[in-house]
């Protein structure tokens, strides 16, 4: 029985990671990248964004909620789980062990993300170009950002392929290999839009 939940849980992690975190997170990344034309561009978006209907709604519900369970149950696979990397050093090893770290680097960066965003557009500051380039104009702020969002483009590009194999829709080694370069594809192309985002905000 204990197996039976285990396996289910692990499942939906696996779905809640992809559908619908990954595609916030890649719609966050294209919303962001306005700002390559200009402030006014950008506030235009983040102020569409932010006058959805129903946006409170929507956020809890397709966001908070699936991102806390995937949150505290990846924690849980990250601190109970153990790795042969040792003694089999694969590339699949590897993978499996930064998507722990990753992801764990990943919940600190959205914590503080959230906190400095959301937490601040509640209490009335307004989301738009200023209040990230200021943000953005410590160096230090810049590394972490750039950190956070490129930990996690790859904890959602490895955790696409792991989706994909664990939920049998990729099965044959031919077919994990293809996968295994798309999803590197993926996160090339959104490291790329975050990375130009962040030096968009402070040129």
């Amino acid at each position: 029985m204990a197996g039976n939940r285990e396996f289910v849980n692990r499942r939906l992690h696996s779905l809640l990671g992809v559908i619908p975190i990954g595609l916030f997170v890649t719609q966050h990344l294209v919303v962001n990248h306005y700002v390559t034309g200009g402030p006014e561009s950008f506030n235009k978006a983040a102020g569409f964004m932010e006058n959805l209907p129903f946006k409170i709604v929507l956020e809890t519900v397709l966001i908070y909620l699936p991102l806390l369970y995937h949150a505290i149950y990846g924690l849980y696979i990250a601190f109970t789980s153990s790795s042969n990397i040792n003694r089999f050093g694969t590339f699949r090893n590897w993978m499996y062990v930064l998507q722990r770290i990753t992801g764990v680097i990943t919940l600190i960066f959205l914590a503080w993300h959230v906190w400095e965003t959301r937490i601040a557009a509640a209490m009335g500051t307004e989301i738009n170009y200023d209040m990230m380039h200021d943000i953005l104009s410590s160096p230090f702020m810049f590394g972490f950002y750039l950190v956070g969002i490129l930990s996690a483009i790859f904890h959602f590009a490895n955790g696409l392929w792991s989706f994909l194999v664990s939920w049998g829709i990729v099965v044959s080694p031919r077919s994990q290999l293809i996968t295994t370069y798309v999803t590197i594809g993926v996160f090339v192309v959104l490291s790329f839009v975050g990375i130009q985002t962040l030096i968009a905000f402070v040129s």
